[in-house]
């Protein structure tokens, strides 16, 4: 499942640098994180970068983005190769 930064985003920029894809950029308002490059991290680390740096836990499970781990790791390679 992607993920999904909710309204409560303070835009403190730590989450961009943190991501591994490259799947969060700046909004109109705050933060975004595009579904078609998060992989939660997998791949990359065993849980998702932006979520442990967050100061405000903004991030969440997207619900309209659910994706099984297989589905994660095939978007993880179809990215990186």
């Amino acid at each position: 499942m992607a993920l999904l930064i909710t309204e409560d985003c303070i835009n403190c920029d730590l989450c961009p640098v943190e991501c591994p894809n490259e799947a969060i950029e700046m909004g109109e308002e705050i933060y975004t994180i595009d579904a078609d490059r998060c992989t939660e991290c997998v791949g990359h680390y065993d849980a998702p970068s932006c979520v442990k740096v967050c100061p405000v836990d903004c991030i969440e499970s997207d619900p309209a983005h659910a994706e099984t781990l297989d589905q994660l790791a095939e978007k993880y390679t179809r990215l990186h190769s």
